[in-house]
């Protein structure tokens, strides 16, 4: 075979779209559901149609990569399905965006209409992160590509939505909801951003004298719609008013005071006032005792109730309900600024008002038990488990899923009304009956994404591929979306698909921080865009970059000096590879007896197959931080600083020394690349196919530990050999010799294991032969081996006097300092913990410091 020739440098950007566009031509990433090999699979939680990359994506995707490339190469039929999510307020925002352009509304196309700008959109501008899947590297299956309102899915959407009503699972009822009144549609709780804002807290007296209470709140504008004021059944400062009535002050309408123990005494005065129609918790207080709700806002936040503040903004009403409440003197106290948790709509950023609305539900409480119970059971692990806890506490005390949306984008409602108030739900298969209305909402964008698991493979038909796939075999995804999405799907999947879910291991990792901590956001200008990381860096930086922060459930920090760290080791690799090559590393199907090789090939051969055992280990509890640290320092400090160069001398020497130790250099590096592939596929890739003459290390086979090459002994010999090496490194920078310049020395390696390796030891520490006239002016005892030095003439040993001197005079002014303030009883009663400890630590290195010198003076030469 001739050995190709490597470029002097890796460059990214000429790599990885050729090598992406092979894998994709030849099919390596698409699963053949007729096999008999047995299935990994995984989906791909859908990005929005409207989205683009960022970093947290790129982590996700590089987790999910990274398991799916190694379950290729281990032999199983792999399936990785992407597709995307119709975002149905993104998207429809979006549009009418697009529209407001032209002055046109939705409303001015009309549905129909609306709804095919949309799919048009979709088909020209949606889908570009698809495209930035491909740049970092996914290996998914594009011949399965589905996308949540195709023509598949939504006869999934909508089979399941008919069984559940069926069922008497889904139902309709006026409800508190999420509602943005920009959007005009009611909200998921993931679609509602909380956020500490700054408001007013005004104390209002309802009543007057004895009879008289005082209630606190941050919506001023909602007491117009109170029915009632709550205090706690044993809150004694209360219990006389209990069962009386108050008036609403501005309104002139008496309401009861009731005994709920749902109000926390504690919290401000202890009495609260009702607003069943604007408010969640009031709404279940008005449910217990039979109140009305009284609606005062429309669906854009207008005030409709009769009265001077008709027609005014919630925000306008606002400031005017509390100025007249001061002026009529019932403003007890007002606080302001007041800190408090505000929703606001994800899309859009306004914030989100509590609306009494008739919406569909669905009646969650059998489903989440069941999914609760297919954890508990062991059906689907939770990964980390510590995080299982999180789980149960949303399963176990799920509120019924509010599903309907005011939008048209979206899988609308199957169901019709008939002309006598008639309610029919239609299955994909029936036609409503002439005359009959469909309901005009749509559905909640996680309803459909609810189903991914098994409508992507086909579900409700019994595909193959259903059947070959289903349950999944790792849901990767944050823990931030844990309540949201994976209980939906675990719901879902349990409902639809009898009892079995649709993952084996939910693995959850955490989100990604700068490299303080902080949460990434605009307004800090700290966020990363993993395209352009990928420009400059190149992928597999930047997956790397990610993957070695990542351990399980743990958030992950980076910046922009570790991608660059991470394009180093990329060229490092690259560079002992073409090292590799030009020297004619062979990769062979059989390695030579361990008998027939030398130390060096021993112990890196022992090495590899601990890495390898290591990797395995680290990949079953998806602890992607500790591989990618295995093998990290395994290609740098073992391979590349120390086999490379142990391997040069070796191959100088000749023979059938030099012949064994090719096939052991290709063999390490071969099971090296392809080790790093899943993490680093593009720069492995290019590398192993060089090295190799194999078509793709896709689709390779993963590196397996064999014992016989595992040699505790060569081991140990080699880390002693390192040992003398690096101790007598350290001496020579210490006394100024520069790397390159030779020195004679003698060595006295007798009686000890390094005896067989002095010329290694004297080709890598540059020392020469003693002469006749040989002197020695220093003398190292590393173990039991010793080497003398002599340094006259290779350096000016009054110049090193005179800056060891200098240094010494530093490290003793720095423990001297240390010392008194630790003695100083004054300091070590008021200084802060971590303080006293970073002085004893300085102590202790002035300590250290102070007696090297002394060592190395003592070792110089006489001047």
């Amino acid at each position: 075979m001739t050995t190709p020739e490597l470029p002097t440098q890796y460059a990214p950007a000429d790599v990885e779209t050729q090598s992406y566009e092979r894998w994709v031509a030849e099919g390596y990433f698409t699963a053949d559901v007729g096999s008999e090999r047995e299935p990994h699979s995984i989906v791909l939680p859908p990005p929005n149609v409207t989205g683009v990359l960022h970093i947290g994506h790129a982590l996700d995707h590089s987790i999910q990569d990274a398991l799916s490339r190694r379950a290729r190469m281990r032999g199983f039929e792999t399936l990785w399905l992407p597709g995307m999510d119709h975002a149905g307020i993104a998207t429809q925002n979006v549009v009418e965006r697009e529209l407001a352009k032209e002055g046109l509304s939705r409303h001015d196309l009309g549905r129909e209409a609306f709804v095919e700008r949309v799919w048009q959109w979709k088909e020209e501008s949606g889908g570009r992160i698809l495209g930035q899947m491909a740049k970092l590297g996914d290996s998914v299956d594009w011949s399965r590509e589905r996308f949540t309102m195709d023509e598949g899915l939504s006869r999934a959407v909508q089979t399941i939505f008919k069984r559940l009503f069926d069922d008497g699972l889904i139902y309709r009822a006026e409800r508190i909801i999420n509602w943005c009144p920009r959007c005009l549609t009611a909200l998921s709780d993931i679609e509602v951003d909380h956020t500490d804002d700054e408001g007013e807290l005004v104390s209002i007296r309802y009543g007057d004298g004895e009879s008289s209470i005082v209630v606190a709140t941050t919506r001023a504008e909602t007491m117009l719609g109170d029915t009632a004021v709550a205090v706690h059944p044993s809150d004694e400062r209360y219990a006389h008013l209990v069962g009386t009535s108050v008036e609403v002050p501005l309104t002139g309408r008496l309401i009861p005071i009731v005994a709920d123990e749902h109000v926390d005494p504690a919290f401000g005065t202890g009495a609260v006032k009702v607003t069943p129609a604007h408010d969640t918790n009031d709404f279940e207080i008005g449910r217990r005792h039979g109140l009305p709700s009284l609606a005062i806002m429309d669906e854009r936040g207008l005030i409709t109730a009769h009265g001077p503040f008709q027609g005014l903004d919630r925000f306008e009403a606002r400031p005017a309900v509390v100025a007249a409440l001061r002026a009529e003197g019932r403003v007890v106290a007002e606080r302001r600024p007041y800190l408090h948790a505000v929703g606001h709509c994800s899309r859009c950023k306004t914030v989100v008002e509590p609306r009494l609305s008739l919406q569909w539900f669905v009646n969650v409480q059998p489903l989440a038990k069941a999914a609760g119970d297919a954890v508990r059971d062991g059906r689907t692990r939770i990964h980390p488990p510590e995080l299982a806890k999180r789980y149960f506490d949303w399963v176990d005390d799920m509120h019924d899923w509010c599903i309907s949306r005011q939008l048209w984008w979206g899988h609308r409602i199957p169901v019709w009304y008939g002309p006598e108030g008639e309610v029919l739900c239609v299955g994909p298969d029936e036609e409503p009956p002439a005359g009959y209305v469909q309901d005009p909402d749509v559905l909640d964008t996680w309803f459909s994404s609810g189903l991914w698991p098994f409508s992507t493979l086909g579900w409700p038909e019994r595909t193959r591929e259903l059947e070959r796939f289903y349950p999944t075999t790792v849901l990767v995804t944050g823990y931030d979306i844990l309540f949201f999405w994976v209980a939906r799907m675990m719901m879902f999947g349990l409902y639809a698909m009898d009892g079995t879910p649709p993952f084996q291991t939910v693995a959850l990792h955490g989100m990604v921080r700068d490299q303080y901590g902080k949460k990434m956001s605009k307004s800090f200008g700290n966020v990363v865009d993993p395209l352009d990381w990928i420009s400059r860096y190149g992928a597999d930086a930047t997956r790397f970059t990610l993957l070695r922060g990542a351990g399980p459930g743990s958030d992950v920090a980076i910046s922009e000096d570790w991608a660059a760290g991470s394009r180093n080791f990329c060229n490092k690799i690259w560079n002992a590879t073409r090292f590799a090559l030009m020297n004619g590393a062979t990769v062979s199907a059989a390695l030579p007896d361990p008998g027939e090789l030398t130390v060096a090939d021993r112990w890196i051969l022992s090495r590899l197959q601990a890495v390898v055992a290591a990797v395995d280990t680290g990949y079953e509890d998806f602890e992607f931080a500790k591989i990618s640290d295995q093998l990290y320092h395994f290609a740098w400090d073992e391979v590349c600083d120390w086999y490379v160069e142990l391997a040069k001398i070796q191959i100088a020497s000749g023979g059938e020394v030099a012949d064994r130790t090719r096939l052991v250099l290709g063999h390490v590096f071969d099971a090296l690349l392809r080790l790093l592939h899943p993490l680093v596929p593009f720069v492995s890739e290019e590398l192993w196919r060089a090295l190799t003459g194999g078509p793709s290390v896709t689709v390779a086979p993963w590196p397996v530990s064999d014992a016989r090459y595992a040699d505790r002994a060569a081991e140990g010999e080699i880390l002693s050999l390192q040992e003398l090496i690096t101790e007598v490194r350290r001496f020579r920078s210490d006394q100024g010799l520069k790397p390159g310049q030779r020195v004679a020395a003698r060595l006295t390696l007798d009686r000890t294991a390094l005896a067989a390796h002095e010329t290694a030891i004297r080709s890598l520490l540059r020392l020469e032969d003693p002469s006749e006239s040989f002197t020695a002016t220093a003398r190292l005892a590393v173990g039991s081996a010793v080497v003398e030095i002599d340094t006259a003439g290779a350096i000016d040993v009054a110049a090193e006097r005179r800056r060891m001197d200098k240094d010494l005079a530093s490290a003793r002014k720095e423990a001297a300092q240390s010392a008194a303030k630790l003695a100083n009883e004054q300091f070590m009663s008021k200084a802060p913990d971590d303080v006293v400890v970073k002085v004893r630590a300085r102590a202790a290195q002035a300590d250290a410091d102070i007696a090297r010198l002394e060592a190395q003076l003592a070792a110089l030469p006489a001047s």
